[in-house]
């Protein structure tokens, strides 16, 4: 396969999981602003955080109104990371790689480009929020069980879910880095007054809560949460989880290509430093600081898969 066609498989599902990321990132800001008004500001401020794009928010604006940030993330044309602008750049890229997608993938894709373009062709109501965060879920859903469905267990596949992992992980680790204050960074803290719903916002915004219940109960905890987001295994958004597959999608590459490069070797340690730590050590060495880490070999993992299969070549 091309390089070029490889990236953009690659770049296409990166897109379509950061659409759907910030969505659900607006639903936990939402559901915090009405449960908590008094600290509605600080809320979206950090959901600008979460997404990177704070400073780019503030070269046109001058206060985190929920109105302003909301449209921001899902329709700005100037926030290159806005749910829009992901999701034209996903089609644009199927466009590229057409002869490599299903019919099913890419008629799926197409239609969610559409119907998402007509919800959001104006600034969206408080009232119609929810139903358009849903609709950007669904049609995100479409994609994926239109990939899962009819497309073959070859290289298009693993670059495109290679793509898909690496993006949700640097979401899931995003968001708890920016809520790592709710989550404290030490052990010693735990046990003290936390405000339940910011945990429960937390567990939301990765579409966590029911499994963390049916895992864990009622009880919640920042230990609880944090193994949960981060170790577990069984959590399709965990961090764990997640460099698994990333690491499954690119041996299979390795053996589709009979060549091992450096980004096995990169995914192959940031595995192994996951099953090699337990949420004690992380927490008694810095939750922020793990997470720093994390991000940045994640990073450079993503510029060295690029390099290797030269995506630009």
């Amino acid at each position: 396969m091309l390089g070029k066609t490889a990236g953009g498989l690659y770049w296409m599902y990166r897109y379509l999981e950061r659409s759907e990321n910030t969505s659900r990132l607006i639903e936990a800001g939402l559901r915090n602003a009405l449960t908590r008004p008094a600290s509605s500001t600080d809320e979206w401020s950090s959901i600008l955080d979460a997404t990177g794009v704070r400073q780019t928010f503030l070269e046109s604006n001058d206060s985190f109104d929920q109105q302003k940030v909301v449209n921001f993330l899902l329709r700005d044309t100037a926030n290159s990371s806005s749910v829009l602008s992901m999701i034209e750049a996903a089609r644009n890229n199927a466009r590229m790689v057409r002869t490599a997608l299903s019919r099913e993938v890419w008629e799926s894709t197409n239609e969610f480009w559409m119907n998402v373009r007509t919800a959001l062709s104006r600034q969206v109501s408080d009232r119609d929020l929810p139903a358009v965060l849903s609709l950007i879920r669904q049609q995100n859903a479409q994609v994926r069980g239109a990939t899962h469905g009819t497309m073959l267990r070859n290289d298009v596949f693993n670059f495109a879910r290679a793509g898909t992992f690496l993006e949700r992980a640097d979401s899931t680790a995003r968001i708890l880095d920016v809520k790592y204050y709710v989550l404290l960074p030490s052990v010693s803290h735990i046990g003290s007054a936390l405000d339940n719903v910011q945990w429960e916002n937390i567990l939301r915004a990765v579409g966590g809560q029911s499994s963390y219940r049916w895992l864990n109960g009622p009880d919640i905890s920042a230990m609880g949460i944090a193994d949960f987001l981060i170790l577990d295994s069984r959590m399709p958004r965990s961090l764990a989880f997640c460099a698994a597959k990333a690491r499954a999608n690119m041996s299979y590459l390795e053996k589709e290509y009979g060549t091992r490069h450096a980004c096995h070797e990169q995914v192959e340690a940031l595995v192994g430093r996951l099953a090699s730590t337990t949420t004690e050590q992380i927490f008694d060495a810095g939750l922020h600081e793990f997470i720093q880490e994390f991000l940045s070999d994640l990073a450079r993992l993503g510029s060295t898969i690029e390099s290797d299969y030269r995506f630009y070549g």
